[in-house]
């Protein structure tokens, strides 16, 4: 077998091996350790810790070495964050862009709220959890160290709605958000809805005492499972996009408050459901812009029910197709951009050629983040502060809030 040395890791969470001349990724390794096994393809798939580093720990979970939800549990929560923070200063490095020490934020063990399953039909019931590594199998879950008790705990009802209602053939996906109200499981992929499995598939839910289950866009239960965005309670769409904990959105939010302190006319920018529009109304006016119509209307649905906040207006818009022009952003003193993971770029460029006061850039990705501040620095913005937030324990994903101010 070869003996090989591990590098670094790359930002996916593998780590880079050298041995002589040959390189290679491989998993559920750490910087300075020592490996043995073959390359295929450039990857090593089960390396043997041969001389282990001083920052190798003993994974929590019995799931581990077969899930894919987690790749980061063998290191010490010391060292995980500061190389999720290293990840993002050597991204913004990269582009030439020097950022100020960020504050940090992880999210404690066993706190996230929301969590994308599958689920699969089987001989003997049902299996529901996530992917194996590098594997289209799923984990069949018993126990879990980063989502919420309470999801946990509704694995074996979630286990009998897929056996009711997947196709042997058929591979669910279910979202599975805990808030106030309980459990909201948005199911995509099922059997065509028909009275039988409709009549089956409400029993369930009101014997798990499920907030909402609804079935590829058919509603089976009437409660509503609002989530508090500030004051306000939103009643997202059935399987919306929320951030991940209640910890870490805090976390966001009062970066994005840090970044736009005295802003009185703020753009959210990807504003979704209104994770930052609905709190930050309580300060200022926004105008929420969002491509899709479904989480502005629960947007502005809790705007209009929640006394005392200042106006939110709404705007339907492809901001990669039809970015806000330089013109439109003229209006703000205060802009909040949150874009997925591609990043803005088309947004940005509009933005640069502005001296909008204050800049709260959001970003889940550290290198379109890095290239969209380097938009920004071109036209003299500069990064006062910046802030990490580790939502995702246990994994590569790490999220950023800069603070932009013209120079």
């Amino acid at each position: 077998m070869t003996l090989w040395t591990i590098e670094r890791l790359g930002r996916k969470g593998d780590g880079v091996a050298l041995s002589g001349d040959a390189r290679a990724l491989a998993p559920l390794v750490l910087p300075g350790e020592v490996i043995e096994g073959e390359a295929e393809n450039g990857r090593i798939a089960a390396p043997r810790i041969v001389t282990p580093s001083p920052d190798r720990i003993r994974p929590l979970c019995a799931h581990y070495r077969a899930c894919g939800g987690c790749s980061l549990m063998h290191a010490t929560d010391d060292f995980t964050t500061a190389w999720k923070t290293q990840v993002v200063l050597t991204a913004l490095a990269a582009q030439g862009i020097a950022a100020p020490v960020p504050q940090v934020h992880v999210s404690p063990p066993y706190s996230r709220r929301r969590a994308v399953l599958s689920g699969r039909r089987t001989k003997k019931g049902a299996t529901v959890g996530f992917h194996g590594r590098a594997s289209e199998v799923i984990v069949d879950l018993a126990k879990c160290h980063v989502l919420r008790p309470q999801i946990v705990a509704a694995l074996p009802l979630l286990r009998r709605i897929v056996a009711a209602g997947a196709s042997r053939a058929a591979e669910l996906s279910l979202v599975v958000i805990h808030g106030p109200a309980g459990l909201d499981v948005a199911v995509r992929g099922g059997k065509p809805m028909e009275p039988a499995l409709f009549a089956t598939l409400a029993a369930l839910a009101e014997e798990g005492d499920l907030a909402r289950l609804d079935w590829d866009g058919q509603a089976i239960t009437r409660r509503a499972p609002a989530l508090p965005m500030g004051r306000a309670q939103v009643v997202p769409p059935p399987g919306a996009f929320l951030q991940a904990t209640e910890q870490g959105q805090a976390a966001l939010l009062a970066a994005v408050r840090a970044a736009l302190a005295g802003a009185t006319r703020v753009a959210d920018l990807f504003a979704g459901c209104g994770t930052f529009a609905l709190p930050l109304a309580e300060r200022a006016a926004v105008h929420a812009v969002e491509g899709l119509a479904e989480p502005l209307a629960a947007l502005d649905s809790a705007w209009r029910a929640t006394p005392g906040l200042n106006r939110i207006t709404t705007e339907v818009r492809d901001l990669a197709r039809r970015p806000l022009m330089p013109d439109e952003l003229a209006h703000f003193d205060g802009i909040v951009i949150d874009p997925p993971r591609a990043g803005a770029e088309a947004q940005m460029r509009h933005l640069a050629a502005t001296r909008v006061p204050g800049v709260a850039a959001v970003s889940c990705d550290p290198v379109s983040f890095a290239k969209d501040a380097r938009i920004l620095a071109d036209a003299g913005y500069r990064i006062d502060r910046l802030w990490v937030v580790d939502q995702f324990r246990f994994s590569p994903h790490v999220e950023m809030v800069a603070a932009l101010t013209p120079g």
